[in-house]
């Protein structure tokens, strides 16, 4: 082999460890590319699987819908917070190229110190932002100091997060009340906050915060155009016992479920499935061997 063909083989091999290092997929939906939809004034359609599982995100990617706000399954905070590492793992592998929101639970970012550490476990784990909910000024700006990316949230806080609020109402109908939504939204820009998701404000109000900061800012329940908007599953697929005022339905889950089950169920029991298609014989020969053995005991 002469020196060059060398070169060029090791330049190579420099390449391909390049692209095998890195975790980032060609084409994923990064916080750059929100931005860049803000600014060319294109809509960010974001869905909420709300312990969903995997293949309604890998249904939402097929469709094209940019951002998954996603939580960990558990029956309480202690599980959720063991099973978000591998939880996200498995909403990745599923759908490479979304943009995922995690949302991460209150004692993952008590301080600053535990921010980061959970913070960069979880984007090592496939999250692409960050969703400390009601994070303080501090700590955010350490998150994003050291590189984490924070996609947050202003409005409405969910949980038991809404009790200051006297539970989960409506908020910035006054004058004032907007100002305290506004005020907090443009500290966490300033303090690094990437992109946010804005909840029961007034549609004006959505509006009007939207266009006023830099950073994609995703409607929730708030009405208005803002640079997109969040819908959660349970919404979309009509499985909540009744339809919440901001929510429209775009299929019937359990309807197409129930239909299709029954369908299969009454294909059984009437013989029409399975046909010999679906299966495969055995050759005669080791047949009839098989069945001789099975006679002698």
């Amino acid at each position: 082999m002469s020196e060059k063909d060398q070169t060029i083989e090791i330049d190579i091999a420099k390449e391909d460890k390049k692209v095998h290092a890195s975790k980032m997929k060609k084409g994923r939906k990064t916080i750059n590319y929100l931005q860049q939809c803000k600014d060319e004034g294109k809509k960010i359609v974001q869905m909420c699987p709300a312990n969903r599982d995997q293949f309604f995100t890998m249904a939402a990617e097929m469709a094209g819908c940019d951002i998954c706000r996603l939580t960990a399954p558990g029956e309480n905070t202690e599980m959720q917070i063991a099973n978000a590492p591998w939880w996200i793992r498995t909403v990745r592998n599923a759908a490479q190229y979304i943009h995922i929101n995690f949302y991460m639970q209150t004692p993952t970012y008590c301080s600053k110190e535990e921010a980061l550490r959970n913070g960069s476990l979880y984007m090592a784990n496939g999250a692409d932002s960050l969703l400390p909910m009601g994070v303080t000024n501090e700590t955010l700006k350490y998150m994003t100091d050291n590189h984490l990316v924070v996609f947050g949230h202003v409005g409405a806080l969910s949980g038991w997060q809404t009790s200051r609020h006297g539970g989960y109402k409506r908020l910035g109908k006054t004058a004032e009340d907007a100002m305290k939504v506004f005020r907090m939204a443009y500290e966490y820009q300033e303090n690094g906050m990437m992109a946010m998701t804005i909840e029961l404000t007034p549609i004006e109000v959505t509006n009007a915060i939207a266009k006023k900061l830099r950073v994609p800012v995703i409607a929730i329940c708030a009405g208005g155009a803002a640079d997109g908007s969040e819908m959660v599953d349970f919404d979309t697929f009509n499985m909540m016992p009744q339809l919440a005022s901001h929510a429209k339905s775009y299929a019937d889950f359990f309807k197409w479920a129930a239909t299709a089950y029954g369908t299969w169920a009454n294909d059984v029991r009437t013989g029409i499935y399975p046909e010999d298609k679906h299966g495969f014989h055995m050759d005669p020969i080791e047949l009839e061997k098989f069945l001789n053995e099975m006679e002698k005991i």
